[in-house]
């Protein structure tokens, strides 16, 4: 006798019709190569998962770090993929499990298309329809757009995993219900503050109740303080780790975060100085785009590759010898613990429906359609500052 067909106990409306409409994404074929627009498979939902028409995507550093190393740094992606992280679009249809979202809706989520056994063609974001986890992903509130949506997800995930996962600072988390937040007397430090995960990590440490020195530059300083910074440093000052430690005050330190190439030295040494043990690194010690684009160990690379291996090593000694944890940070790990659900369902749909969290920094729309994504790749790797690289998808 044959087994019965589990039923599909989707809702009508919420399922995908027979014939599915055509898709098309921005493949990376081959390591170090320009990304291609063709046809892509049309995604099919898990018990968790959404299909989302993507609206609006953001290019990140990491995106282009990809197309630069080849597998460098994720040995696991093979090629063809499809980059991307930042997807802001509207729901076209649900997995049986998911009971947060239903078609139409309107959502912003991170995609883990790059990660270690996801789906890296399905996941990409770089396409017109994408899969979504439910447990990543938030609604988009009335009045906000796709594009300044789409500058959220995988700075705010990074920010979110640096603050309050066990192995990084381990802060507790933010209070999800609106009032008054409760001092916890303690401070947080966040070098690179105006950066995309500073920006989102001075939001969510004050809104847990810490007290926040940051560092930036002076043009980006009253912005900090209107997001709730106590003090605000120009990074590039020759005396910045003494006025940092200075406006500590003596409080005790939670925790320091190191964000942008050169920030992990002067940020154990602001840990070694104000008596604090954790350090989260959400950035490397040198530059991924100091290299050519291209196959081979150049003499660039070579380079590279020896100041990040030498760079590290003197800081695990200083650490060793002050007491000091300092760790990277990835910022998908919080896909697999309770960080995840308390960003992506307990905190952002509030907070951001009510204005506690705002969507920082602002979105520059740099093209409408995929083949749009490779200049704006190019662009990011040239360099770019307190602004988010949005393509549109219409």
């Amino acid at each position: 006798m044959s087994s019965p067909v589990p039923l599909d106990r989707t809702p009508l409306e919420n399922r995908m019709p027979v014939s599915t409409p055509p898709n098309t994404a921005a493949w990376l074929d081959t390591p170090y190569a320009d990304v291609t627009v063709r046809e892509s498979p049309f995604p099919v939902a898990g018990p968790t998962q959404l299909v989302v028409r993507a609206r609006a995507v953001a290019i990140n550093p990491l995106d282009a770090v990809i197309q630069s190393n080849g597998r460098m740094m994720y040995r696991w992606l093979d090629a063809p993929a499809v980059l991307g992280e930042d997807v802001a679009g509207e729901v076209v249809a649900v997995g049986a499990g998911v009971t947060r979202f239903a078609k139409g809706d309107r959502v912003v989520g991170y995609a883990l298309g790059i990660e270690k056994g996801r789906d890296h063609v399905g996941e990409g974001g770089f396409q017109q329809h994408v899969l979504l986890e439910e447990a990543l992903t938030a609604p988009i509130p009335a009045g906000s757009s796709f594009e300044d949506a789409a500058a959220l997800p995988l700075a705010v995930s990074t920010a979110a995993v640096a603050l309050f996962q066990s192995d990084q600072l381990g802060l507790a988390h933010p209070q999800t219900a609106p009032g008054e937040v409760t001092p916890r007397g303690e401070t947080v430090v966040v070098w690179g503050g105006a950066t995309s995960v500073g920006l989102n990590a001075v939001q969510l440490a004050v809104a847990a109740g810490y007290r926040v020195v940051a560092t930036a530059s002076p043009a980006n300083h009253a912005l900090l303080r209107e997001l709730g910074a106590d003090a605000t440093i120009d990074y590039r000052d020759r005396d910045v780790v003494a006025k940092v430690v200075t406006a500590v005050g003596g409080q005790p330190v939670a925790g320091v975060l190191a964000i942008a190439t050169g920030s992990a030295e002067p940020c154990v040494a602001i840990a070694a100085a104000t008596g604090a043990k954790r350090v989260a690194l959400a950035s490397p010690s040198v530059s991924f785009f100091d290299q050519p684009r291209r196959p081979g160990l150049s003499r660039r690379r070579a380079a590279m590759i020896a100041r990040l291996v030498a760079g590290n090593a003197a800081l695990q000694l200083r650490c060793l010898r002050h007491g000091i944890r300092a760790r990277f940070v990835w910022g998908s790990t919080l896909a697999s613990n309770e960080v995840g659900r308390m960003l992506w369902t307990d905190h952002l749909p509030a907070a951001l429906a009510e204005g506690r969290h705002r969507v920082l920094p602002r979105a520059e729309v740099v093209g409408t359609g995929l083949p749009s994504i490779q200049p704006a790749l190019d662009r990011m790797r040239a360099g770019v500052s307190a602004t988010k690289l949005v393509v549109l998808l219409p």
